[in-house]
């Protein structure tokens, strides 16, 4: 089986004449993706072919990154790669603290009150706000939002892929 791969960022579009790319971040650890000597994969969106490159510097220019990768040197040489999605591994995957989850580990859990209900599965997680809401797709009816609050989210067993809540009056 192919190694997993997660998006860090996205060419957009070439800066300057010297190779450099503007990056839309899609990390929450930027200042790490596209510190300097850090290895990335570029990912064509369509193909799915994959280049290693490594970041020689970059620097935040409204809300992009400016990223110089030492493989190339103008602007003829990252032309093609507009458009391209930037990775990092499974194993590349930064240390997050305990109660903090990546997004891939919560999609696809299954979702069970402190009472033993099954409410359904996580099937996308929204961002409104002051906190994240995990959308949770029931086997039958409409989709139920939970918010990623210590007064609902009781136990997240993300190996097991089980996530125990106590629903508030008016949650559903």
């Amino acid at each position: 089986m192919a190694e997993k791969l997660f998006n860090v960022g996205k060419v957009v579009n070439t800066h300057g004449i010297r190779g450099e790319v503007k990056v839309f971040p899609q990390t929450d650890f930027p200042d790490v993706r596209f510190a300097q000597g850090s290895e990335l994969l570029l990912q064509h969106p369509e193909t799915q072919s994959t280049l290693s490159v490594t970041v020689e510097r970059s620097r935040l220019h409204k809300n992009m990154y400016i990223v110089k990768l030492k493989q190339f040197d103008n602007i003829n040489d990252v032309e093609k790669y507009k458009g391209w999605m930037l990775k990092v591994s499974e194993a590349q995957l930064v240390e997050l603290p305990e109660d903090e989850y990546y997004y891939h580990e919560i999609i696809g859990c299954r979702v069970v009150t402190d009472k033993g209900e099954e409410l359904g599965v996580i099937d996308e997680i929204l961002a409104p706000g002051a906190n994240d809401v995990w959308v949770v797709k029931p086997l039958k009816g409409k989709p139920i939002l939970i918010p990623v609050i210590d007064d609902v989210l009781l136990n997240v067993d993300v190996e097991g892929k089980v996530v125990t809540v106590h629903l508030m009056e008016g949650l559903i």
